[in-house]
């Protein structure tokens, strides 16, 4: 039986939804150092918790995707 792959427009939305949620963490832990209200803080604290998990949920779909191109070892230079 053929094991479901995404195609590669999926793979890229996935990848994006797991830069957009490890943002979400980077500022969320940045900000708490400037709020002084313990409710907020307390609502970014609860953002960053959510986050990791959904984090975790996003990769452990992410590593049953293969890549049907190879993954570069190092960048491709764009000007040359």
């Amino acid at each position: 039986m053929n094991k479901p792959t995404l195609a590669p427009h999926e793979s890229m939305e996935l990848h994006e939804a797991l830069n957009f949620k490890t943002l979400c963490i980077a500022k969320s832990k940045l900000m708490q150092g400037l709020v002084f209200d313990q409710e907020l803080k307390a609502l970014m604290q609860k953002d960053v918790t959510e986050s990791i998990q959904q984090i975790a949920e996003l990769q452990a779909i992410y590593a049953k995707a293969p890549f049907q191109a190879s993954v570069p070892s190092s960048p491709t230079p764009i000007i040359h």
